[in-house]
């Protein structure tokens, strides 16, 4: 593979110029900059790996770009909240109707935070100034790669190993697909056998072993996921994208193909649901789920998929890749056709003016996976044709608990928090209120009045509030010892003793004279 790897660093060497060029350019670039940029690496390339290397400039100066704006949305709130809570008094506490902030609980923290309050102010400033320059600060090969090159020793690695790392990295072997085009890429191609051949660019010609400046690989390539619809797309010559990365831990070679897929119409929400739902609760290791029908009932038993989120990247989005699999085939076999989710959102809820000094909650939030999770369920419901509804968090885990925990919890069950979560989530995908009530008798109990329910109307407004508490029983007649007598009990016995007397009472007889 050394031919593969001598392109791979070539046209990573003009990829780093292009990237580094585009940098330079900022906000002041147009299609006519990328022309230009375009036809000085046709000439020492090829017009398709031109074509490609500044299209993937592009897209990393795109990147960079989105990293920035929430970077300076992420340093204004912070500065927000800074200042919100530097102007309360030392050790004031927080309204939330009058929308004050929590004051700092000592002198010393006030002052901290006033010194970090100006290190935010001046990060902003630079921050602003960058973003009306267009200047982007991009490392190809990876921020993390390229520091610990200063620390090989705390990292247990040679220098010769991190070059290799290092070389493979800012390797550029990746080719947009063509329609039209013969097994739909002209500058990687793989065929139906698994063939693979590059386009050699124009500097390094003279390394082809194939006809027409190509470089014919002895492997052979097999794609194990989606096989069959690479094959059909292949064989009718439809678009297929390829990038091939070298791992060196591994000492293997890769090559991923990806191509776009015509967008499936979405169901509508009442066709979603016309089958019941499922509630999915997420916590930090476990998915807990409810089958539920469409009256908001619960349905079987609650399920739970745990994954492991305390190990490496890849090891946590294999984590969740399993658990989603094993969620969406549970789905299926119930014969539910959507999943009801909480719309989490915890941008800024590893911040300390949020949650204070409980660090221990703030590293709980901070690797919790809501975006990954829930971009990657999308994804593959979709896959499955099920539908993905998000719901309001709110209170889901109270009121769960609060309705629901204990009548499920029996002797041979039992219903976890997260499990009574799971249904209110479910519940509130469909439209039902969470509280769970029972309807009184009538008053006299008898068919004439009809059946009441204290259940609250969809209209009602704050209907999933908790109920008020009346003191007393819930019954129109005067309880026992109230009332004006309530001190004398002789008035109301008519036979003159008391109502509470030791032995049993007898009927006097009749007299004889009647």
């Amino acid at each position: 593979m050394a031919v593969p790897a001598e392109v791979g660093v070539f046209l990573g060497s003009l990829a780093a110029g292009d990237l580094a060029t585009r940098v330079r350019q900022g906000a002041e670039h147009d299609a006519a900059t990328w022309a230009v940029r375009k036809r000085g690496l046709t000439g020492r390339s090829s017009a398709r790996w031109a074509g490609s290397i500044t299209k993937a400039t592009h897209d990393q100066w795109a990147l960079s770009r989105r990293g920035q704006a929430a970077e300076l949305g992420w340093l204004r709130g912070q500065i927000a909240s800074i200042e919100a809570r530097l102007a309360r008094p030392l050790g004031a506490k927080a309204d939330r109707r009058a929308g004050l902030a929590r004051g700092y609980g000592s002198r010393a923290e006030w002052h901290a935070k006033s010194r970090r309050l100006h290190a935010l102010r001046d990060r902003l400033a630079k921050a602003e100034a960058d973003w009306a320059a267009g200047r982007m600060r991009v490392v190809r090969g990876g921020k993390r790669l390229a520091h610990l090159r200063h620390h090989l020793g705390q990292a247990g690695l040679g220098e010769q190993v991190w070059r290799e790392r290092w070389r493979a990295a800012r390797m550029f072997l990746s080719a947009d697909g063509e329609s039209g085009k013969r097994f739909g890429n002209e500058t990687i191609r793989v065929t139906d056998t698994g063939r693979l051949t590059l386009k050699l660019p124009a500097a390094l010609a003279h390394l082809a072993n194939a006809p027409h400046g190509r470089y014919l690989l002895d492997a052979t390539v097999t794609f194990t996921h989606r096989s069959q619809e690479w094959l059909d797309r292949i064989t009718d010559n439809r678009a297929v994208a390829y990038r091939i990365h070298h791992d060196t831990l591994r000492g293997r070679w890769y090559v991923t193909a990806s191509w776009q897929r015509t967008p499936v119409p979405g169901l509508p929400l009442e066709a979603a649901l016309a089958r019941g739902v499922v509630g999915v609760d997420m916590n930090d290791d476990h998915l807990a789920a409810w089958r539920l029908d469409v009256h908001g009932n619960p349905v079987g038993e609650p399920r739970r998929f745990f994954y492991d989120l305390t190990s490496t990247a890849a090891h946590r989005d294999a984590q969740i890749r399993h658990a989603l699999t094993r969620l969406l085939h549970h789905t299926r076999a119930t014969g539910a056709a959507a999943i009801a989710m909480e719309n989490l959102d915890f941008t800024d809820g590893t911040s300390r003016e949020k949650h204070g000094r409980n660090k221990r909650l703030r590293r709980l939030i901070a690797r919790f996976p809501t975006a990954r999770l829930r971009a990657r369920l999308v994804s593959m419901a979709a896959e499955q044709e099920i539908a993905v509804v998000a719901v309001d968090p709110a209170y889901t885990s109270r009121w769960g608990a609060q309705h629901w925990q204990k009548p499920l919890t029996g002797s041979t069950r039992k219903v976890s928090r997260h499990d009574a979560a799971s249904i209110a989530i479910g519940r509130r995908a469909l439209g039902h209120p969470i509280r769970r009530r029972t309807a009184p008798p009538p008053h006299d109990r008898s068919d004439r009045a009809g059946h009441r329910t204290a259940q609250a109307g969809p209209d009602t407004r704050r209907r999933e509030g908790p109920r008020p508490r009346l003191p007393g029983p819930r019954t129109g007649c005067v309880p026992p010892g109230s009332g004006a007598k309530a001190g004398d009990q002789n008035t109301q016995h008519r036979s003159g003793r008391s109502a509470e007397q030791p032995e049993p009472w007898r009927q006097d007889s009749l007299p004889l004279s009647l």
